[in-house]
């Protein structure tokens, strides 16, 4: 299950980052781009790579916390512990 939610956040997010690279680069050259007033300093295809997976984290991080939210109350409140191991307080519900 959690190879499952792993690919639920990092398949969409690369789809995402890959038409974000497209749609910012469509745009901006590369080598127009400052930072703190200096020149970047890496190539093309330097700036289009470390975009690329800023793009990629960011959705991954937006599609996490989509999943993360999207979880039952079950999910949340079960006890991952034996029957016989719970401290009191604990669900009383059978684990997954």
């Amino acid at each position: 299950m959690l190879s499952q939610r792993i690919m639920w956040i990092a398949w969409p997010a690369f789809m995402v980052a890959c038409v974000l690279e497209f749609l910012v680069f469509a745009l901006v050259d590369p080598q127009d781009l400052h930072w703190f007033g200096q020149p970047m300093g890496l190539s093309r295809q330097g700036v289009y790579t470390v975009a690329f997976f800023v793009f990629w984290g960011i959705t991954m991080v937006s599609s996490g916390l989509t999943t993360l939210l999207a979880k039952s109350p079950f999910e949340v409140n079960r006890c991952p512990m034996p029957v016989g191991d719970r401290p009191e307080g604990c669900s009383k519900q059978d684990p997954c």
